[in-house]
């Protein structure tokens, strides 16, 4: 299905019309892609990310998901939306420090209503952290806690999973561990959106590679991931 994320002359101004994060972006993104938005600090990746989770709005333009202007969605009805159809894994853990592993993933099931208890545990073993389940985060690595991350990101099997910078606070293994994770999730049909600073992860893994430069879409490749490559 085409347009499956879909922006529409999109502006984003902050600072009382100061500052331009994005400038008139206009962007599909089709199910099933590996896109990843490269840029320096400061570009508008993030804004680009941000826009398409709603966690912001843009100030003029449309964003939509799956159909769905997010853009006109009232807070409630983005919060729903989200939930049920977006996947969020950040650099940075944002594990609650006084739940388990397993109960951090299963909060979001649990605001949606569910008993996932089965798909928590299925995940925990699919990402290959089985035995850190009933650990609390202070007690796991780095890349433990991004795994849980991700499996909290895909516990209400979202049709869109975005990334943000999710291998810069990780060691150069633990970073390599987590984009195979992708890559796997990527070829078990999950729609990625990944924003990284690193061009060799792009080439590495991606199908598609966006470069945002001072708001803008300067550069937009199709690609074969050269992991693939390596690997035949």
């Amino acid at each position: 299905m085409s347009d499956f994320v879909r922006l529409d002359s999109v502006t984003k101004v902050y600072q009382g019309g100061i500052t331009g994060a994005l400038n008139d972006v206009s962007l599909s993104v089709d199910e099933g892609e590996f896109a990843v938005i490269m840029g320096p600090s400061g570009s508008g990746k993030s804004t680009l990310l941000n826009l398409v989770a709603g966690l912001d709005r843009p100030t003029s333009g449309r964003v939509a998901v799956r159909g769905v202007d997010i853009d006109k969605l009232g807070e409630a009805a983005l919060a729903r939306f989200r939930r049920d159809s977006i996947g969020l894994v950040f650099q940075f853990f944002y594990l609650l420090p006084n739940l388990t592993a397993l109960e951090n993933v299963l909060l979001p099931a649990q605001l949606k209503g569910n008993n996932a208890a089965a798909r928590a545990r299925e995940l925990f073993e699919r990402l290959g952290i089985g035995e850190v389940a009933e650990r609390f985060p202070a007690r796991l690595s780095g890349g433990q806690q991004q795994r849980v991350a991700i499996a909290r990101a895909l516990i209400n099997e979202p049709a869109l999973l975005l990334a943000d910078e999710p291998t810069g606070a990780l060691d150069t293994h633990s970073g390599e561990q987590v984009m195979e994770l992708f890559s796997q999730l990527h070829r078990s049909g999950q729609t990625i959106i990944f924003v990284t600073h690193d061009p060799r992860l792009a080439k590495r893994y991606a199908t598609r590679m966006l470069t945002v430069t001072d708001g803008e879409i300067v550069d937009d490749i199709h690609s074969t991931p050269s992991r693939l490559q390596e690997v035949s």
